[in-house]
């Protein structure tokens, strides 16, 4: 009998890119205090994205203010769940891409399957079908059980962050505009649109901003019309960039400098020969002798680039 592959393979990646986030925030919105980092990461996953696979995780931090009503309360990256939902290896911009695909060029799921593999995304029909289900239910908004998720962080917290997103899955002007709550890490609706003005991303969080929780502050990157739709829901709640945003953009110049001066390195550099790795430590009895009579340890030089 020839056996059958497992219902759930194991798949690994390793070459995938490692991307780490940090917490979303430096100080405790409650206190104001310094955020205090936690060693364990909250959460560590392989994820395939239409770019190849990520090894996504995500840091910690918690208040460590005596004095503060919610010290111990732990602040998660929840930027993390902006690649992909929660318990989930795909890609919110696979999910997106399925749904694209399905709504507006009317492919078969199969159809689907197959363009996606041809990406290099495993994955089979069966989950294609789960993450279009998974996209309706972000097109579709609220839910019950959302809301009772928000209810409780606002009772726990005091209120709400809410942040917004927009993915660009297809690498045109379609653009997938995700809203969720950071304390409770929810992931609450979706809004595909061709670059929608303030207004129309208004519209859309109206819903929201009606449900009536009292919202701490609002996250965003620095796009102009989510800053000014968030402005206009929520004017009382102060507005903070994204730190995965903030300092990707401070590295941008510092990474333009570094590919410059690595290729001026190679370029002044490659000639010379190859160091020989294979150094071997003299006999104990050649050592130099250390001046309190101990031999003195023989270290290698550390490794010169090719």
């Amino acid at each position: 009998m020839v056996s059958q592959p497992r219902h759930r393979p194991q798949r690994q990646f390793p070459e995938a890119e490692r991307k780490v986030f940090p917490c979303d925030f430096d100080n405790c919105p409650h206190c104001g205090e310094r955020l205090h980092p936690r060693n364990p990461w909250h959460m560590r996953k392989t994820v395939q994205t239409l770019q190849g696979p990520l090894r996504v995780a995500g840091r910690s931090k918690e208040c460590v203010n005596a004095a503060c009503p919610h010290v111990g309360q732990h602040y998660y990256a929840s930027r993390a769940w902006l690649i992909s939902l929660p318990h989930s290896t795909y890609g919110l911009d696979v999910l997106a891409f399925i749904g694209w695909q399905h709504e507006h060029e009317h492919r078969q799921l199969v159809e689907i399957q197959r363009e996606l593999n041809r990406r290099g995304v495993l994955i089979n029909e069966r989950n294609v079908g789960k993450l279009y289900r998974q996209f309706l239910a972000l097109l579709g908004g609220l839910t019950e059980r959302k809301q009772e998720r928000l209810a409780v962080a606002a009772q726990e917290h005091g209120g709400l962050i809410w942040a917004v997103d927009a993915l660009q899955p297809e690498g045109h002007g379609t653009l997938l505009y995700v809203l969720y709550e950071v304390l409770s890490e929810t992931a609450v609706a979706a809004l595909q649109r061709d670059h929608p003005t303030a207004e129309e991303l208004v519209a859309w969080l109206r819903p929201y901003q009606a449900l009536g929780f009292p919202v701490l502050a609002t996250l965003s990157d620095g796009e102009e019309a989510i800053i000014s739709a968030l402005r206009t829901c929520w004017p009382g709640a102060p507005l903070q960039r994204c730190q995965a945003h903030f300092l990707s953009n401070l590295a941008e110049p510092v990474l333009e400098v570094d590919t410059s001066l690595r290729e001026q390195m190679q370029a002044d550099l490659g000639g010379l020969p190859k160091v020989d790795e294979q150094i071997q430590a003299p006999p104990a009895d050649q050592a130099t002798p250390h001046p309190s009579g101990a031999a003195t340890p023989f270290c290698l030089p550390p490794e010169t680039p090719n």
